[in-house]
């Protein structure tokens, strides 16, 4: 028999982190959890990446994760955005060795693409198809709702990549 695979799913951001929780087990996709961690500028970066490190291993502990889905990084108008998410990032990797998990990274247009059917599928678009799987995530807060959809969109495409590439060994 197949052992349930829960992956976590993470948008990092030093603002707000989206996180989801989702399950496969018996060929079903449940939805554990999901949800956002907000994170006060005023505070500093140090409590900041402590906060991100606690709470992530809050959410690996408590739902027997097996598998972290990330977006790949990519540079946009920011260089110190992108160096500052790579302390998330380093956090994430951490985590995973220490409680032997699988990482796995995934280009945008893959997330994409596997949620919605295009690689060059808009934001709004990839939430829409999201929304429509998870309807529950309407109730979340609206400044978050997009950090919450990403990360059930990457979770997603951590899930079906996983499935399609265990068929193909």
């Amino acid at each position: 028999m197949e052992q349930a695979q829960v992956i976590l799913g993470v948008d990092p951001g030093f603002h707000v982190t989206g996180f989801a929780l989702l399950k496969k087990e018996g060929g079903k996709v449940y939805l554990l959890d999901c949800g956002y961690l907000k994170m006060s500028a005023e505070r500093s970066l140090v409590e900041r990446t402590g906060q991100f490190h606690i709470f992530m291993l809050d959410k690996i502990t408590q739902a027997g994760v097996t598998e972290i889905a990330l977006e790949t990084s990519f540079l946009g108008k920011n260089p110190q955005t992108f160096l500052k998410l790579g302390y998330l990032r380093g956090i994430l990797y951490l985590l995973a060795h220490q409680h032997s998990l699988s990482i796995y990274e995934f280009a945008p247009r893959e997330v994409k693409a596997a949620v919605t059917g295009s690689g060059g599928a808009s934001k709004d678009q990839v939430a829409s198809m999201v929304i429509r799987l998870f309807p529950k995530i309407t109730q979340i807060h609206s400044l978050a709702r997009n950090d919450v959809t990403d990360a059930l969109a990457v979770g997603i495409c951590g899930i079906w990549r996983q499935s399609s590439r265990l068929q193909q060994l």
